[in-house]
């Protein structure tokens, strides 16, 4: 089964049951080599679920000592797709590493992925 490493709304219990029909189970972690910033989403579905304008967003920087909290869940490949089709076109979805050595997808700035 994949893991999704999330750090912002994926996070949310209302953005969970709209997205994923359920409440994810996960662990802390963290993303390294990578920063976080935000994001104005200009998708007013995105908008509305998550109930903000300005999102979470991480872009690769390469440096060990850059790291970002959140969580990894571990989701059906048919829950990957639903997670897809939720995320607005400010996101790429790209493979990572994380702190604890597992292999996961996150979702980053698209225009630097």
């Amino acid at each position: 089964m994949p893991l999704l490493f999330s750090y912002g709304t994926l996070q949310l219990e209302a953005v969970q049951l709209s997205t994923f029909g359920r409440l994810l189970q996960g662990q802390r972690d963290e993303l390294v080599g990578f920063e976080q910033s935000i994001v104005t989403v200009k998708d007013a579905k995105t908008v509305e679920l998550s109930g903000k304008a300005d999102h979470a967003i991480v872009k690769f920087n390469g440096r060990n000592d850059s790291r970002v909290k959140g969580t990894v869940f571990e989701i059906t490949d048919s829950e990957l797709a639903m997670a897809d089709r939720y995320e607005p076109v400010e996101y790429k979805r790209i493979a990572v590493t994380l702190a604890s050595g597992k292999a996961a997808w996150v979702y980053a700035d698209a225009r630097f992925s």
